[in-house]
């Protein structure tokens, strides 16, 4: 009965020992998340946009998960009262913004 228990006590404290190196070895080596720098995560929008809200939103929970994303809501011919909708968006969200849509490609030549 003693070796049973002596191995059951060995199991476990290599199974303790396996868990503290390799939770050891993943914070040091995966530190954070990856940076991407310069990622764009754009949602082009016009007319009315009655999806714009439900996007941003969607995008939102995908820039948690990118660091350093930035949302770019590309103004492809709003209305008025959806133009004004995509600022208070941008406004409220981190780093995001509204621009024109031909300025993402402005300076391209293709």
């Amino acid at each position: 009965m003693t070796a049973f228990q002596d191995g059951v006590l060995a199991f476990f404290s290599a199974v303790g020992m396996t868990t503290v190196v390799w939770l050891a070895a993943s914070a040091l080596l995966h530190a954070g998340r990856p940076l991407i720098p310069g990622l764009l995560l754009v949602l082009p929008v016009q007319g009315d946009a009655a999806a714009m809200e439900h996007d941003v939103r969607e995008l939102r929970r995908f820039q948690h998960q990118l660091p350093g994303a930035k949302i770019v809501l590309a103004d492809c011919g709003l209305s008025e009262e959806a133009r004004a909708l995509a600022r208070y968006l941008a406004e409220r969200t981190e780093h995001a913004e509204v621009v024109p849509g031909g300025a993402l490609f402005a300076g391209r030549e293709g």
